[in-house]
Parts: structure tokens; C-alpha cells; sequence
């Protein structure tokens, strides 16, 4: 059924890679979502009035909710494909986070409502007429939503979108309260227990659960996560596939949005090469990740001293001391600079967040080792990671 939809409604769908296709299923899925949401608000408004619950009324409401998040889903994709301008040079993709971001808000907001409706109607219950109307319209309510909710998953894990992840989650989460509401109806029918009130209350909870779970996940690549790992490792392979290449540190990504995003690391190469043949190296490398990755990096040249053998021995001094403390710490840019206060070791230091000491105590251990091996050097250190 999936791929059905896509061959009917996209062309070349399978090149996700493509900023248009990227876009046209988004809409696809904002499209689909306020179609299918719409028609089972009517349904179950229709059938939770005549019933007299508030359980099927409330799972309508949600229903129509979910069709204003399918817009706001819709117009998300739709104004991320914006093209850059003067004020947004990086583009406009991040309003796909932004819609995820109002989806995960409309969620909470009907949450909290259920929750008032619902614990009104356990204090203060009103009879509730099942018919076979009921049932039928809550049991296609339950296999629509679980359709959509592996609909939106596909097209979501398709094309790397956490917006719609954000729609699957809601859609899985529906599916379950209209199970849940069913249940309750099945329950009252059968047994004579009114539950509405107590299956409207569950559902409120589930979805304010599910709604916090997607602020955090909405807000977090809006804040400036870390890059997925498999992306960064792979650029740093293309990177360390060129021969010239001796090393890298500090790679960076920056994401503005699916299909925006920009990088930024330092590579070494040897000072004994012609700096113009190192330009050439660059620029190629640079190339060859934009099209292997749609990422754009940007390389700071970092030269490396090869043939100094005191230098040489010092780094190999400095990172046995460096892995005695941590095996997690590591450093770069090391070189030796002489002036009138003495001869210095100067480097970069890359340190794990997690990393328990301060800056300050940790540069008292490095210099204590080094002070025990009778080294008459200073270091000047510069820390990267850790605050």
C-alpha cells in the first residue's frame, strides 16, 4: 500500500536524496493524515453524541486535532523547500522541526483537555447507549490509525524526518486510545460497568506522555544535537581515504534542517607539502562529500612538522601521560615554541563532557607528570569539548 501511494503520487520517489522528493512526501503524508483524521472525526462525533460518551466524543476531538497537526505538517514541508535569502542564508528547512515541534504542542494541549473532560465524567457519570454503530466505527478507527502510524513511520525512517516521526508516534498513540475506548464500550455492553470515564481519563494520560516524549524529541534538533554518528563517520572516512591526509579533529556538523546541512573539521597534512598541492587536496575532498553526503564541508588546513625529532618525542611523551589519566582524552595541533620564558608544548586538548576534572586540575596533573620525568618544559594547552 505504501509503495503504492508513492508510485502513484511521486516521481522518482526512491531518490530521497532529493530536496523535491523530499518535500513531495511530506506532503504526501500531510495530505494523507488530514484526509483519513477528518473522516473518523465525523464518524465518531456522530456516534460518541448519539451514544452519550465522552470517551468517543474526546477521541474524536483528538481525531480532528490530528488533521490541524496533518496541516501544520503540510505547511511545514511546504515552507521549508523556501529557498535561501538575504535574512536566511542557510534556507528555511528548519520549519520542518518547527511544524514537528507544533504537532507535539497540539498534543498536549488536547491531553490536558481529555483529562479535565474525563475526570468530570468519572465524578458526575451519564449513561452510555452502545449500539452496533459504536463498535464498528471505533474497530475501523483503530485499524486506520495503526495503518498510519506505519505509513508515517516508512515515509519518516524514507526520508530521515522527525516530523514525521513525531505524526507515526501520534498515530500509534490513537490507535491505542480508540482500542482503548473500544474496550470500554465492550466492557459497559456486556457487564453493565460504565468505564467511559475511566477509559477517557487512560487515554489523557497516554497521550501527555507521548506528547512530552515528542517535545523533547522536536526541540532537541532545534537546539543543535549531535550529529548522527554514522553520517560523521562516514565523512571522516572520505576525508581519511586520501593519501595525503594525516589525521583529523574537530569535525563538526551543523544541521539546518533535512537536506541543509553544513560541517566543518581540521585535517593534517605534512608542512613539506607545496601548500597549492594542499589547496587542490582540500577542494577535492570537499567535493567528494557534497556528493556522497549532501553535506557541505568546509576543511582548516592544519600542517604538521614530520621530521623534528624532539618535537616528535614529545608528543609521544605527552600522550603517554595524556592516556595514563584518561584513555578518552587525545590531542592535536602539538608543536614547540621557544621564547625568552623557556621552551613550551603547545597543543589542543579534546576532552569528553562527561570528563569529572576542571580544565584547571587537569592541566595540574599533566604538568606534574611531565615535571617527574625531569622535562623542562611549560605547557600552554588549549581544551576542546568540556566546559
Amino acid at each position: 500500500m505504501n509503495e503504492l501511494l508513492l508510485k502513484l503520487f511521486i516521481k522518482k520517489h526512491r531518490n530521497t536524496e532529493s530536496i523535491a522528493v523530499h518535500t513531495a512526501i511530506g506532503k504526501l503524508a500531510g495530505i494523507t493524515g488530514i484526509v483519513c483524521n477528518a473522516l473518523l472525526f465525523a464518524g465518531k462525533l456522530i456516534t460518541g453524541l448519539l451514544a452519550g460518551s465522552v470517551s468517543i466524543v474526546a477521541d474524536a476531538v483528538n481525531n480532528l486535532s490530528d488533521a490541524s497537526s496533518s496541516v501544520v505538517t503540510l505547511l511545514g514541508f511546504r515552507i521549508a523547500q523556501k529557498p535561501a535569502d538575504k535574512d536566511h542564508p542557510y534556507g528555511h528547512a528548519r520549519y520542518e522541526y518547527l511544524s514537528g515541534l507544533i504537532v507535539a504542542g497540539l498534543v498536549l494541549i488536547i491531553g490536558a483537555d481529555m483529562v479535565k473532560s474525563s475526570v468530570e465524567k468519572i465524578f458526575a457519570p451519564t449513561k452510555v447507549t452502545i449500539s452496533g454503530a459504536t463498535f464498528a466505527v471505533l474497530a475501523v478507527s483503530v485499524m486506520v490509525k495503526a495503518w498510519m502510524s506505519t505509513f508515517f513511520a516508512s515515509l519518516g525512517k524514507r526520508i530521515n524526518s522527525i516530523t514525521l516521526h513525531a505524526a507515526s508516534i501520534d498515530s500509534r498513540n490513537d490507535a491505542i486510545a480508540s482500542a482503548a475506548v473500544l474496550l470500554g464500550c465492550v466492557v459497559g455492553y456486556y457487564f453493565n460497568v460504565n468505564m467511559d470515564g475511566y477509559m477517557g481519563a487512560a487515554v489523557a494520560v497516554l497521550i501527555l506522555f507521548s506528547g512530552v516524549k515528542l517535545v523533547k524529541e522536536t526541540v532537541s534538533p532545534l537546539l543543535g544535537k549531535q550529529a548522527d554518528r554514522e553520517l560523521t563517520d562516514k565523512i571522516a572516512a572520505l576525508i581519511l581515504s586520501h593519501d595525503k591526509i594525516l589525521g583529523i579533529h574537530d569535525l563538526l556538523v551543523h544541521d539546518y534542517g533535512p537536506g541543509k546541512s553544513f560541517a566543518s573539521v581540521h585535517a593534517e597534512l605534512s608542512a613539506e607539502e607545496d601548500p597549492l598541492v594542499c589547496h587542490d587536496i582540500i577542494d577535492d575532498i570537499e567535493c567528494d562529500v557534497l556528493e556522497a553526503t549532501n553535506v557541505h564541508l568546509v576543511i582548516h588546513y592544519d600542517p604538521v612538522v614530520e621530521n623534528d625529532e624532539e618535537r616528535n618525542e614529545m608528543q609521544r611523551v605527552m600522550e603517554e601521560i595524556i592516556n595514563e589519566i584518561d584513555p578518552q582524552l587525545s590531542l592535536h595541533d602539538f608543536r614547540i615554541v621557544r621564547g625568552a620564558e623557556g621552551a613550551k608544548l603547545v597543543f589542543d586538548l579534546s576532552v569528553p563532557y562527561l570528563f569529572s576534572q576542571s580544565r584547571g586540575e587537569l592541566k595540574k596533573r599533566i604538568d606534574k607528570a611531565l615535571a617527574q620525568q625531569n622535562r623542562d618544559y611549560m605547557t600552554v594547552i588549549h581544551f576542546d569539548g568540556k566546559a
